[in-house]
């Protein structure tokens, strides 16, 4: 895992507090957390949505942006979902994430919320680990114009629409052509997002540090189509060139509803990067034992050592 020992506890000195809006009892969660923060003389700054969800005064509510400008870290309380929406929209102002798990599976919000005010007091103590992710970059070209550009951290899928049917999707990596496919569509997916949608789909696990790209057919016509890890330093091209409706989303948030025939979805490593911190001692293996349960078969007394 590449640790980042460069950044000090002593800079985060402004720390934004982002949570869920829709969580059930994430305002006592959010309230408790901002009252500590406050306690041990950090500046706080809430998210626009959450100062409204905790109704807290006397605190500044800023927009994702203006966090990116002002804040020294983040911490977000909530699932996975509600670190990706930050998460691509703070990639490019360098803030550390800090992730409180308020949701179900918890791959990046890893601290559990029972206890999490003695965590985060280690860890603004200077005990924490720190790593990077990269991001996906992806356009969408119609007539040789970008009508649709964002960021992905786990993954760009590009699926038929609703009604029966395939997809027909061309595949070129950096200028080469790798195959055309049938199938219920195409998962394009950093390390990160290797344990999402393209792990169900029958994707390999790739660790953090990998530097690949895995391109996951969805319910392929020919079963020879298999998933790919192509170098991060490719240039993925994806053009509908057959099939029903598709459409195209990325970690599952923005999407556009509808792809035509001949559009072409171009996706590289996105220059940004994300940095997460977590409590000192963590690994990667470490969440994917708890979060995928590998450690099922063992007895009680050796998981506790595990």
């Amino acid at each position: 895992m590449s640790l980042l020992k460069s950044i000090s506890p002593s800079a985060f000195r402004k720390i934004a507090v982002i949570g869920k809006p829709s969580a059930a009892g994430i305002s006592r969660s959010l309230s408790d957390l901002v009252n500590y923060l406050q306690s041990i003389g950090r500046t706080v700054l809430l998210e626009t949505e959450t100062a409204q969800n905790i109704k807290l005064q006397g605190f500044p509510a800023l927009t994702p942006i203006e966090i990116g400008e002002q804040a020294d870290a983040a911490i977000v309380v909530g699932g996975d979902g509600t670190m990706l929406g930050i998460a691509r929209q703070l990639a490019p102002y360098n803030v550390p994430l800090v992730g409180i798990n308020q949701g179900r599976l918890g791959f990046m919000t890893d601290i559990p919320l029972e206890g999490m005010i003695p965590l985060l007091a280690e860890m603004l103590d200077g005990k924490f680990e720190a790593e990077q992710r990269c991001l996906l970059d992806g356009a969408i070209m119609r007539a040789g114009k970008t009508i649709f550009h964002t960021l992905a951290l786990n993954d760009i899928v590009v699926s038929r629409g609703t009604g029966a049917g395939m997809v027909e999707l061309r595949v070129e990596v950096s200028g080469q052509f790798m195959y055309n496919q049938r199938s219920d569509g195409l998962i394009v997916s950093t390390p990160t997002g290797s344990t999402a949608y393209a792990l169900s789909a029958g994707g390999p696990i790739l660790h953090p540090t990998v530097d690949g790209i895995v391109l996951v057919p969805i319910a392929p016509h020919a079963l020879s189509n298999r998933p790919i890890v192509v170098p991060n330093s490719s240039e993925i091209m994806i053009e509908v060139i057959g099939g029903r409706a598709s459409n195209i989303n990325f970690d599952m948030q923005s999407s556009l509803a509808k792809l035509l025939h001949h559009d072409r979805i171009v996706i590289r490593r996105s220059e940004h990067k994300i940095t997460f911190l977590h409590p000192q001692g963590w690994t990667y293996y470490d969440t994917l034992r708890k979060k995928l349960h590998w450690n099922e078969h063992l007895s009680t007394e050796d998981r506790q050592k595990s």
